[in-house]
Parts: structure tokens; sequence; C-alpha cells
């Protein structure tokens, strides 16, 4: 009698309920109840604070495309960052109108939950690397605490930790200057 696991599919992505979310990695499959007030405040609040000047080009730059949970589909990983963005030239047309994107973004954020963290950190973040993801945003809502890192290789370098500025130029969105402790005041964090 055999005593290997089965790998997990896409098939069993797609059985769980609407409610779940799940994530293949490494054939592995990770599941998680949708976020609490805290992690969608902040997700949220940080998707429109640079959705706005780098995807719209109000009062910015432009040039990316930003997306809330998207579904990425890296190799046989299928991975949900809380939100994700690739520069313009980098996402055609086409794939934008796809279930799940394949195209690696240039930036992911993970905001942790307290069942999320150590996953984000130690299981995901390694993923996200090897991919080839370019820039990578570990949030920390309760905490208030933004760590920004830039790939090199297939491993990340620090490049800053942000906590309540006011005005954080953080990579690859140093452009133009977030307001991190309104952030984290609107997801109900007390100073």
């Amino acid at each position: 009698m055999s005593t290997a696991l089965r790998r997990a599919t896409y098939a069993d992505i797609e059985a769980l309920p609407e409610q779940v979310t799940g994530e293949l990695i490494d054939g592995v499959l990770y599941t998680q109840a949708r976020p609490a007030g805290p992690h969608v405040l902040v997700a949220s609040g940080l998707q429109t604070s640079i959705d706005a000047p780098f995807g719209l080009g109000v009062n910015g730059p432009g040039g990316w495309i930003l997306a809330i949970e998207p579904e990425l589909h890296l190799g046989s990983d299928v991975l949900v960052p809380d939100v994700a963005a690739w520069r313009v030239e980098r996402l055609p047309r086409a794939a934008r109108r796809e279930k799940y994107f394949t195209i690696v973004p240039d930036w992911v954020c993970e905001v942790a939950s307290p069942s999320t963290s150590m996953r984000d950190r130690r299981i995901k973040a390694p993923v996200y690397a090897r991919a080839g993801v370019s820039h990578l945003w570990l949030v920390e809502p309760i905490e208030g605490r933004v760590e920004a890192y830039e790939r090199s290789g297939d491993r990340w370098l620090v490049a800053g930790t942000w906590g309540d500025d006011t005005d954080a130029c953080i990579p690859p969105f140093d452009a133009v200057p977030l307001d991190l402790a309104r952030l984290w005041e609107r997801a109900g964090r007390e100073s």
C-alpha cells in the first residue's frame, strides 16, 4: 500500500466553495477563508492609492496595470496575491481578458492576516522570486508596517521598511508618496 500523498491539481481549486481562496504551491493545496476587516481595508486602500497615480495616471506617471486578488499561474504554481501590478507594456490587452494571468507580475503585495503571515513569507515569497517578480511588499496592517523587497537572482533583498510615514516613497511606486498613517487609521489601527 502506497503512503505517497496525491499532488493537488487545479481541479481541487475549482471544487472549493466560492468563499474559499485556494492556491497550489509545489503540488500542495493551501486554502483560506475571505480575509477580515483590517486586511481588506488595507489592501483596498493600497490599491486605490497606487492605482490612481500609477494605473490611471492621475497626478502621477501612469504606466501600470493593477489587479486585486488576481489568480496567477506561475508554471505549475497557482497563487493569489492581495494586489499585483504589471507595467503596461508587459501585459498585452489579450492577456487582460483571460480568467487568470500567466504573465509574471512586476510587483506583488501580500497583506498579512494572522493565519497567512508565515505562508506569505516562507512559502509564497520564494515562489515569487523564483518566478521572476521584481518587487514584493509584505504588509502588516495590525503592526502598521510595509516591508519592501527587490529581487536579486532568485532571492529577495530588503529595499526598506516603512511604518507610520505620511510620505512613504516605496519602490517601485516611489515617484508618488503614500500616506501610510492614514492607511493604518482607515483599518482601525490605533497609533
